[in-house]
């Protein structure tokens, strides 16, 4: 049996690009999805799921995602001087959520660098790697059945998800063998975005990890991959083919609710489908849709 896990890792210091000029002078973890911005959503899930301790890779111009996450006096003096608790107690939500640190990434050299930036705050123990292009949804808690799988299996694991095999090409992508529970799976290689026609499967990994530390010394010795970068990819499949190094990888497959941020459609997407899901916006915007859409 694994260890009680309490460390989640969120990497954060990509640049943004594909929302310019929003990202300009904010960073995209900061765009709003409804009325939060999107990290805080993983945030959120990280703590429901027990892990308490978050550390947030940044880089430079992200001192926004601090200061979300610290109190502004200002700010809730004047609210509680307005008598308007109700806002007092949304801002001070996302202040007790959890104990956060901070790590700047420094050099850009890809996901597999900015988890390896989080070795000396980890330590010897199992943590949890949260993407925040992915929020996947609080009614389909993939994060906790990962964090059950790593404690039975004392192994890495990572989320996978079914995709239309016109998209693989956009993933890093699992070869599998089934293991005796149906949503839990072997991970016996993985390519990352595969050519098209070229995919091993149709499993695509998303943005959600549970590693043993070993991966820190892989990431050490990991040589740069696609894009000369560090790929976190790379790593895993070294894991995967030797489970001498870290008891192998599992992969859990999520039928849940995912929803991707990281493009411009994706994001407008993931703000109706949570918004229409709200008690307080969905009885109006859902009749509002049928009409707009009607109109077209």
């Amino acid at each position: 049996m694994g260890i009680h896990l309490t460390k989640a890792v969120i990497p954060a210091a990509g640049l943004g690009t594909r929302f310019l000029p929003a990202t300009k002078a904010m960073p995209k973890e900061m765009l709003p999805v409804v009325d939060k911005p999107a990290i805080q959503y993983v945030v959120e899930e990280a703590v429901d799921a027990g892990l308490s301790d978050v550390l947030v890779v940044t880089g430079r111009n992200k001192t926004a995602i601090d200061n979300h996450f610290d109190r502004v006096y200002e700010l809730e003096s004047t609210l509680e001087q307005k008598g308007k608790g109700d806002m007092l107690r949304v801002v001070n939500e996302s202040t007790a959520l959890a104990d956060m640190h901070y790590v700047r990434q420094g050099d850009p050299l890809g996901l597999g660098h900015a988890v390896l930036r989080a070795k000396m705050h980890v330590g010897h123990e199992p943590f949890a790697v949260l993407l925040g292009d992915d929020i996947i949804d609080a009614r389909d808690p993939l994060l906790q059945r990962m964090l059950d799988v790593q404690g039975q299996r004392n192994a890495t694991v990572i989320a996978l998800m079914e995709v239309d095999p016109s998209q693989t090409h956009l993933y890093g992508v699992a070869s599998v063998e089934a293991t005796d529970d149906d949503d839990v799976v072997k991970v016996t290689g993985l390519v990352e975005k595969p050519d098209p026609g070229k995919s091993p499967s149709n499993l695509a990994i998303i943005g959600r990890y549970v590693l043993r530390p070993e991966v820190f010394d892989v990431l050490e010795n990991t040589p740069p991959g696609k894009g000369g970068e560090i790929q976190l990819t790379d790593a895993l499949l070294t894991l995967a083919e030797d489970d001498e190094i870290a008891g192998g990888v599992y992969g859990v497959v999520f039928r849940g609710r995912r929803y991707d941020t990281g493009d411009k459609l994706d994001y407008i997407k993931a703000i109706v489908q949570l918004a229409c899901d709200r008690k307080d916006l969905g009885p109006d915007l859902r009749p509002w849709l049928k009409e707009f859409v009607g109109g077209l």
